[in-house]
């Protein structure tokens, strides 16, 4: 790697996202291959493809997770609690729960809470909630990584990349609110690896990316 970074594994840091709405289950199979090859954290797929990515990745590095009322967060509460109950019976053991936008914009944070902390509770799995930062002010930021806190949820996760993506200063800034307490991962329009070690050198604990290999690819050509 160049001298302007440290020497940081990535690999580990990726969820290597398979998220297109017309995802095949032949590419579900190469992205469980790809993240067994490079030793990824986590493949991130669909509920429909939960099943079949934890009978490929069964034994191996990688945890299968997947994505409740994605991507807009405005399904209700008892359905994405179905979901992500159903999600954990086929073998999910990483949950990235799209925030209800509009409770937080009401000002609605008690339903919010019970809404995540339900989910936390009920699923007793890794639980990221994803709070798409580009739709919101800092305060707003700031009340609904309290609320995540309190729920008892282990990430805050930047974005869904529908409506842009992962910047430092987000990152910076979820890491300076939650002090450390739970993991950050950094999600959408991550395509260079100068961006991914960006972004882990801000706090970012995962990097949530369709592109892990090629990032891999990008940094052995510098070395």
């Amino acid at each position: 790697m160049t001298n302007d970074y440290p020497d940081i594994e990535i690999a580990p840091f990726i969820d290597h996202a398979l998220l297109n709405s017309t995802a095949t289950p032949e590419q579900v199979e190469k992205c469980c291959q790809e993240a067994e090859r490079f030793e990824f954290a986590a493949v991130c797929v669909y509920p429909i493809y939960v099943k079949q990515a934890a009978e490929l990745l069964h034994g191996k590095t990688p945890k299968v997770c997947t994505v409740i009322g994605f991507p807009a967060g405005a399904t209700t509460s008892l359905t994405k609690l179905y979901e992500a109950q159903e999600a954990v019976e086929n073998g999910a053991k990483e949950l990235d729960l799209v925030i209800n936008l509009g409770y937080l914009k009401a000002g609605k944070t008690e339903e919010l809470y019970r809404e995540i902390a339900q989910i936390c509770e009920e699923t007793d799995q890794v639980v990221k909630v994803i709070l798409e930062t580009t739709l919101l002010t800092e305060a707003e930021k700031q009340l609904a990584a309290e609320i995540c806190l309190d729920a008892g949820a282990q990430f805050l996760k930047t974005s869904t990349g529908w409506y842009g993506g992962a910047t430092v200063a987000d990152v910076k800034f979820l890491k300076q609110v939650t002090k450390g307490q739970i993991g950050i991962k950094a999600s959408g329009g991550i395509r260079t690896i100068e961006q991914a070690f960006d972004l882990v050198i801000a706090g970012a604990t995962r990097l949530g990316t369709s592109r892990g290999p090629d990032l891999l690819r990008q940094m052995e050509a510098q070395e």
